[in-house]
C-alpha cells in the first residue's frame, strides 16, 4: 500500500496487489526531484517496484549520467563506425550481428524499427564509439557503476542470436572500428584513474544519441526497402540489422498504419513523426521549447538538459519517451507528451516506448531496493503498460545492451544455494534475472572486492621465539625481513573461527592470488595524520593481539578483536549497546599502531561512536592520537576526503582497519566505492543490527553477507537494557509484548482515525513529552509510515509547523527556526534547522555545522520539513524521545523491520500513537521484511564453494 501519492495515484486502501505494476511503498516520493527513497521494497513476486518514488535532483543526475554511454574520447572512432555501418548494409547475416552489436546502447535507447511513422533514422555517427564495450560482448566499465572495477564487468548480449536466447550471450570478434574504440576507451580510463580528468566530464561532453523516428512502414524481412532512398550510412546500417538478422519486432497499433510494410511506399503512408514547429534552440532554452510544444511543464527543462546532455532538445524531439528518465515523470505523462509531439504516429506498440518502459521499470525497482528483477515480473509489468509483445521488447532491450541477463541459482528450502555437483543428469534450477548494468557491475564489484580482502589478507603469525607482550602499547613493526613475516607468508589465507587465536592452516594451492602485505612494500605517501608516523604500517604479532583482546571491556568485544586479528573480513551483529564493541576494537587496534577508523551512516551515529571511543581510550594503554574521537567518521565524509586519513599515492584509503557501523544502510553503489577504496590486505569489519531496515538504495549487502556465511561472524551477547530495549528485543524475534515502564518510558496512545492521530501527535510533541520528561520539542522526533496520507509526514509537518513555528514560509516554503530534513543524495538524510536564506540558497544548521542548500535543490524537493520523518530517514539516528505514528490507513507498509527501526529511535522515551489496531502485532509476527531481489548472495556463495567456506564464530 502507499501513503505517498502523486496526483492520480491510487488512494490508501485501493492500491494494486503486490504482483502488479501499480504496487507502491509508503515512502514514494511526491514529484520530480523528490529526494526520498522508499521505506520498503516490493516483494520479489511484484511485477514492478513502486512507481512514484524518485531520487533527488542530484542523485538522479548521477544515475542518468551513469546510464549514458558515449564519452568525449569515444567520438574519435565515430568516422570509422560510420564506415563500418555503410559496409554492413551488404554484409548479410554477419552485418546483422555487427550492427546489433554496434547499436547496443547501454542507456536503453531503442535502435530498432518503431511500429509507425517515417523511415528509420539511427543515432548520430560513432555508434560503435557510443558503447565500445558492446563490441566485445560486454558493457564498457566506467563511471556508471560509481567504481571502476575491471574484475566486475558483466557480459552483455550483443547480437541478434543473443536476443533470441537471453540466457546465452555470445561475443563477436572485434572489428577495426571496435579496436579503435577500445583504445579510446582505455585512454579515457587511464585519464580517470590518473586524475587528469573526472569521470563525469566524459558524459557531460558527449551528446546523447537521438532515438530514431517512427518509420512509415516496416519492410519484409530480407526484402527491399519501399519508398524513397538515400539515407546516410548510419540509417543504412540500422536498416540492415532489421532486414537481415535482428529479432523480429511486432507491429504495434499505430495510428492507422495498417497492412504489410512493403505494400505501399513511404509517401502513401502516415505522415512522418512531427517535430517541434520551430527549430529547437541549443541548451536549456531548446529543451524548454520542446517541453512546451509537448505540453510538459517547462520547469523540467534544467533537469532534462542535465540528464540528456548537450543535445537534449534534439534527442527529446526524436524520442519523447526519453522524458521518463527525469525523476518523477510517470509513463502516462510521457505518453501524453509523445502524443502531443508525434500525433497519430505514436502508439503503445512504439519500440521507443517499450525500451523506455523497460529502463523505467528497472529504475523503479532499484528505488524499491531490487538490484534486478525476474524476467516474468518484468514481462507482466510491460503487459500492464499495454506493450503488445513484452517478450519482443525484452529481447530488443537485451540486444541493444539496455539490460543484462543473469542466471541465479534457486535456493534450497533451508535457505542455502544448492552446491554444484559433477552430475550432469540433474541440472541446478535457476531463475532468469534482468538488471541495469550499473547495479550489476556494482554488485559484482562488491563481491570481488570482499573476496580480494579475504584472499590478500596476511594472517598474523605465532612468534617463533618468546616475545614480551606489547604492554607498553608500542606496535611491533619489524618489517618484511623478520621471522614473523616468513611465518605469516606460510599461513593460510582462509579465515579462522573468531574465537581461535591461532593461525589457520588452510589449503592455498592455486585458490587465491599471492598475498600482499598491506602497503608493506611501499611507504605510505597519503595525507599524513597525527598517528601515522612510521613509514611502514605496523604488523602486530598474535601475542600483541591476544594481549589487547584479554584487556577488552566485554567477552563479545574480546571475541571481535580475536576474529579481526585473523581475518581480513569480519561481520559483527548487535543492537545499540553492542556499538561499544567495535569502538573497543578500534581503540585496541590504534593502541597496536594500526591506522584504524570507524565509519557511520549519519553524523549522529558518528558522535555516538566518538563517545564510545573516548570511553574505550581510558582502558587502552595508548591510542596513538591525543583525541581518540578523530577515529570516528561518516561513510560519505570518508569517501569524499572531508574526514578520515585521506588517500595514499595510489588513491586507496590510507588505513589498516576500517569498521563500518550501520552496515545494513550501505547500498550497493556506496559499498562498491568503499570496498574499491581499500588496498589489498586491509582489514574490514562490517557491523550492524540485522533487525533494522535495509538501505534506501538497491541491495541488501549486510543481509546477503550474513546469509552467504562468507566470512567469520561475531554475534554480540550484549543486550539493550531498559523498557525500550526490552520491547525492541522482543520485536526482533517476532513478539510484541507489554513491558513494565514505571517511569513511563513507553506510552501507548490509542486513536480512532488519522485526524485524531495528528492532533494527539502535536499534543505529545508540544506539551506532554516536554512536561513529563523535560525533553524539548526540537529533541523529539516524530516517525510515521510514509510521506503521503492523512497522517503522513506532510500532514504531520504542516500541523507541527503551525503549532511550533508558524510563519508564511517566505524562503521557498521555509522560515527561520523550521526543522528540516535535507537529502543530498538518495538514502542520506541530514536533519537541520533553517537559519536564513539569500541568493546562494537556504542556510541550515546541521548539528552545529553550517550548510547552504542551493536554490535549485530546494525547488526540486531536496529539503523537506523535518519534525516528522519516515523510518528510513530516521535509520542511523537516535533522539532523546520519539513519537511513532501508526495510522489505520498505512498498515500495509508495516513490517517487523519497520517497527523495530522506528521503536528503537528513542533513547529515553517512546510514545506510540496506535491507530493500526491488530495490524501492528500481525506485522511483527508474520511480516519480517519486504524481500528484495539481489544477486550478491549467490555471487558470494560461488566464491565460498570454489575456495572453501570460512568458519563462523558462534
Amino acid at each position: 500500500m502507499s501513503t505517498d501519492r502523486l496526483a492520480g495515484e491510487t488512494p490508501p486502501g485501493q492500491e494494486a496487489a503486490p504482483a502488479t505494476a501499480e504496487a507502491r511503498t509508503p515512502d514514494d516520493a511526491a514529484g520530480p526531484g523528490g529526494a526520498e527513497a522508499p521505506d520498503s521494497a516490493a516483494g520479489p513476486e511484484s511485477a514492478s517496484a513502486p512507481e512514484g518514488a524518485a531520487a533527488s535532483g542530484e542523485g538522479a543526475t548521477g544515475r542518468e549520467e551513469g546510464a549514458e554511454t558515449a564519452g568525449a574520447e569515444a567520438e574519435t572512432a565515430g568516422a570509422e563506425a560510420e564506415t563500418a555501418g555503410a559496409e554492413a548494409e551488404t554484409a548479410g547475416a554477419e552485418a546483422s550481428a555487427s550492427g546489433a552489436e554496434a547499436d547496443a546502447v547501454g542507456s536503453g535507447e531503442e535502435t530498432g524499427t518503431p511500429s509507425s511513422g517515417a523511415e528509420s533514422a539511427t543515432p548520430a555517427s560513432g555508434a560503435d564509439a557510443a558503447n565500445p564495450g558492446a563490441a566485445n560482448g560486454s558493457p564498457a566499465p566506467g563511471p556508471e557503476t560509481g567504481t571502476p572495477s575491471p574484475g566486475a564487468e558483466t557480459a552483455a548480449p550483443a547480437s541478434g542470436a543473443a536476443a533470441a536466447n537471453p540466457g546465452a550471450a555470445k561475443a563477436n570478434p572485434p572489428s577495426g572500428s571496435a579496436k579503435a574504440t577500445a583504445d579510446a576507451l582505455a585512454a579515457a580510463v587511464r585519464a580517470v584513474e590518473s586524475g587528469e580528468r573526472s569521470a563525469a566530464s566524459f558524459f557531460n561532453d558527449a551528446p546523447r544519441p537521438a532515438r530514431p523516428a517512427a518509420p512509415a512502414a516496416q519492410p519484409a524481412k530480407g526484402g527491399p526497402q519501399a519508398g524513397p532512398t538515400g539515407p546516410g550510412p548510419e540509417v543504412a546500417r540500422q536498416r540492415t540489422v532489421q532486414e537481415t538478422g535482428g529479432p523480429a519486432r511486432p507491429e504495434g497499433p499505430a495510428g492507422g498504419a495498417t497492412g504489410p510494410a512493403a505494400a505501399a511506399p513511404a509517401a502513401t503512408g502516415p505522415a512522418p513523426a512531427p517535430r517541434p514547429a520551430v527549430r529547437a534552440l541549443p541548451g536549456v532554452e531548446g529543451v524548454r521549447q520542446v517541453l512546451a510544444a509537448g505540453g510538459a511543464p517547462e520547469t523540467l527543462a534544467e533537469q532534462t538538459a542535465e540528464i540528456l546532455g548537450e543535445r537534449a532538445a534534439e534527442a527529446l524531439g526524436e524520442d519523447p519517451w526519453l522524458l521518463l528518465g527525469v525523476p518523477g515523470v510517470r509513463p502516462e505523462q510521457a505518453d501524453g507528451f509523445a502524443r502531443a509531439l508525434l500525433g497519430p504516429a505514436c502508439g503503445p506498440g512504439d519500440e521507443r516506448r517499450a525500451q523506455a518502459l523497460v529502463g523505467w521499470l528497472l529504475e523503479q525497482a532499484a528505488l524499491a531496493g531490487h538490484s534486478a528483477l525476474e524476467a516474468a515480473a518484468l514481462r507482466a509489468a510491460l503487459a500492464q503498460r499495454s506493450v503488445p509483445d513484452p517478450d519482443d521488447a525484452l529481447q530488443a532491450a537485451i540486444a541493444d545492451g539496455a539490460v543484462l541477463v543473469f542466471q541465479d541459482a534457486i535456493d534450497e528450502p533451508g535457505g542455502r544455494a544448492r552446491p554444484a555437483t559433477g552430475d550432469d543428469e540433474e541440472e541446478q534450477p535457476v531463475r532468469v534475472l534482468l538488471g541495469l548494468d550499473r547495479f550489476a557491475m556494482a554488485e559484482e564489484s562488491v563481491a570481488d572486492g570482499l573476496a580480494r580482502l579475504l584472499n590478500t589478507f596476511e594472517a598474523v603469525a605465532e612468534p617463533t621465539q618468546d616475545t614480551a607482550p606489547a604492554e607498553d602499547g608500542e606496535a611491533e613493526a619489524d618489517g618484511p625481513a623478520s621471522g614473523e613475516s616468513t611465518a605469516g607468508g606460510e599461513a593460510a589465507d582462509e579465515s579462522t573461527a573468531a574465537g581461535d587465536a591461532r593461525v589457520a592452516d588452510g589449503d592455498t594451492s592455486g585458490e587465491s592470488p599471492a598475498t600482499t602485505t598491506p602497503a608493506a612494500d611501499t611507504p605510505t605517501t597519503g595525507i599524513p595524520t597525527d598517528h601515522d608516523t612510521a613509514p611502514h604500517p605496523a604488523r602486530p604479532s598474535a601475542t600483541a593481539w591476544e594481549a589487547v583482546a584479554a584487556a577488552a571491556p566485554s567477552p563479545s568485544a574480546a571475541e571481535l578483536i580475536r576474529a579481526t586479528a585473523h581475518s581480513g573480513l569480519v561481520a559483527h551483529t548487535g543492537a545499540e549497546a553492542a556499538r561499544a564493541e567495535p569502538a573497543a576494537l578500534i581503540a585496541a587496534a590504534r593502541s597496536l599502531g594500526l591506522r584504524a577508523f570507524g565509519a557511520t551512516h549519519t553524523e549522529n551515529g558518528r558522535r555516538r561512536l566518538a563517545a564510545h571511543l573516548t570511553d574505550s581510550a581510558a582502558d587502552a594503554t595508548a591510542t596513538g592520537s591525543p583525541d581518540p574521537a578523530t577515529a570516528a567518521v561518516t561513510v560519505s565524509g570518508l569517501l569524499s576526503g572531508r574526514e578520515g586519513p585521506g588517500r595514499d599515492a595510489d588513491g586507496a584509503l590510507a588505513l589498516d582497519l576500517l569498521v563500518v557501523l550501520d552496515a545494513p544502510q550501505l547500498d550497493l553503489e556506496t559499498a562498491a566505492l568503499l570496498v574499491e577504496s581499500l588496498t589489498d590486505g586491509t582489514r574490514l569489519v562490517l557491523s550492524g543490527d540485522p533487525g533494522v531496515l535495509w538501505s534506501a538504495g538497491p541491495g541488501r549487502l549486510f543481509a546477503d553477507l550474513l546469509a552467504a556465511r562468507f566470512c567469520p561472524q561475531v554475534a554480540s551477547r550484549t543486550p539493550d537494557f531498559g523498557p525500550i530495549g526490552e520491547l525492541v528485543s522482543g520485536i526482533g524475534i517476532g513478539e510484541l509484548s507489554q513491558v513494565e515502564a514505571p517511569g513511563k518510558e513507553v506510552v501507548i496512545v490509542p486513536v480512532r482515525d488519522a485526524g485524531e492521530a495528528v492532533h494527539r501527535t502535536v499534543q505529545l510533541v508540544a506539551d506532554s513529552v516536554p512536561r513529563a520528561f523535560g525533553v524539548p520539542a526540537d529533541h523529539t522526533q516524530v516517525i510515521t509510515v510514509g510521506h503521503g496520507g492523512a497522517a503522513g509526514t506532510r500532514a504531520l509537518n504542516t500541523a507541527l509547523k503551525e503549532r511550533l513555528n508558524p510563519g508564511p514560509g517566505r524562503f521557498g516554503g521555509f522560515d527561520p527556526g523550521d526543522r528540516v530534513a535535507y537529502t543530498p543524495a538518495p538514502g542520506r538524510t541530514v536533519p537541520g534547522t533553517v537559519t536564513g536564506a539569500d541568493a546562494a540558497g537556504l542556510h541550515l544548521d546541521c548539528d552545529g555545522s553550517a550548510l547552504v542548500v542551493p536554490r535549485e535543490q530546494v525547488g526540486t524537493g531536496a529539503v523537506r520539513h523535518g519534525w516528522a520523518l519516515t523510518a528510513h530517514q530516521a535509520a542511523g539516528t537516535r533522539w532523546p524521545a520519539a513519537v511513532v505514528v501508526l495510522p489505520g490507513d498505512a498498515t500495509g507498509g508495516l513490517t517487523r523491520a519497520w517497527v523495530y527501526t522506528a521503536f528503537s529511535r528513542g533513547e529515553r522515551h517512546l510514545s506510540v500513537v496506535q491507530g493500526a489496531d491488530q495490524a501492528l502485532a500481525r506485522a511483527v509476527a508474520e511480516v519480517p521484511v519486504k524481500e528484495r531481489t539481489t544477486r550478491l548472495r549467490g555471487l558470494l556463495q560461488q566464491s565460498v564453494q570454489s575456495g572453501g567456506e570460512p568458519t563462523a564464530a558462534d
